[in-house]
């Protein structure tokens, strides 16, 4: 099953890279998906025209930043990469393995917050493991199903983090639990942010602070740094599905992704000095205006 979905996604992305070939032939400098109609002989950066090569450098950085903060910033620099004359699903893909380095410079910048020990390091494996189930139900799913659904899980995500302290009152304060039911409802709350991060991805940070702030008996600070660890392992795994089926286009990624990585460094370091009153306001309202968003554009 799994096999003719992968089967079937790399047929529709070959027809779509022969489409882009084909609509863009005898121009220079074109990476796959750019803009048809481009004049041949304009300044470019690696296939990229310079002025659009700013639009992506300025999305990267801001995505960055805001994915370290609470997450969302694939509505940055996906809008971008359209912006830029990359069809949608090659705008879609690359946008996934363009922000990845920002992840990894949000751990760096993080790192000092990541609890030690064993317990941290088991949630890896069902990070991985929740990352591939989404990206199948995503190679499953109608798209207008996904448009309709993805608005309402992040508005309820959003939620959460802004009920955290009665709801808490509800399912009983992290530091009531016993070990094994700890354990087993962290593990829980990491697999459906993983799922999440597979099938959609953008405000996949508000996703896994709500989710892990409810259990955990730890300042924001702390949540902050294991949601960038695990945002990062979600981020490789799709790099990797995409990277083997999907349409990258190259030259975009290789201007967006430095752009992350310094946004990514940066924004963790904020996240450090900010108030946990700010920061907590900081994540509800970046969730509650992605959702709004993405709720606007399913239903219009």
């Amino acid at each position: 099953m799994a096999g003719s979905q992968r089967s079937g996604y790399r047929h529709v992305a070959d027809m779509q890279m022969i489409k882009e070939s084909e609509a863009g032939r005898g121009e220079a400098g074109q990476g796959d998906g750019a803009r048809p109609g481009r004049a041949a002989g304009r300044a470019s950066l690696g296939g990229v025209e310079l002025s659009d090569a700013a639009l992506l450098v300025t999305a990267g950085l801001a995505a960055g930043t805001v994915n370290a903060v609470a997450g969302g910033g694939s509505l940055i620099t996906f809008p971008a990469m359209i912006a830029a004359g990359l069809p949608p699903v090659p705008a879609n893909v690359s946008n996934s393995v363009a922000v990845f380095p920002g992840y990894v410079a949000s751990v760096a910048g993080s790192r000092t917050d990541l609890p030690r020990g064993r317990a941290l390091w088991s949630l890896l494996p069902t990070t991985v493991v929740g990352t591939i189930v989404g990206c199948l139900l995503l190679l499953g799913t109608p798209a207008r199903a996904f448009e309709l659904v993805v608005p309402f899980l992040v508005l309820g995500a959003t939620a959460v983090l802004a009920f955290q302290d009665p709801l808490r009152r509800l399912v009983g304060h992290p530091a009531e639990l016993g070990p094994r039911r700890r354990t087993v409802t962290v593990q829980a709350m990491v697999a459906v942010g993983a799922v999440y991060g597979g099938y959609f991805g953008a405000a996949l940070g508000v996703m896994l602070v709500a989710g892990l702030a409810l259990v955990l008996d730890a300042t924001l600070a702390r949540v902050s740094a294991v949601k960038n660890l695990l945002s990062a392992t979600v981020g490789l795994t799709t790099l990797v599905v995409f990277a083997l089926f999907g349409p990258v286009n190259w030259a975009a990624v290789g201007v967006v992704a430095p752009a992350t990585l310094v946004g990514g460094y940066v924004g963790a370091r904020l996240v450090r000095r900010l108030p946990p009153v700010v920061l907590k306001t900081l994540i509800v309202a970046f969730g509650t205006a992605i959702g709004l968003y993405l709720l606007w554009r399913a239903v219009r």
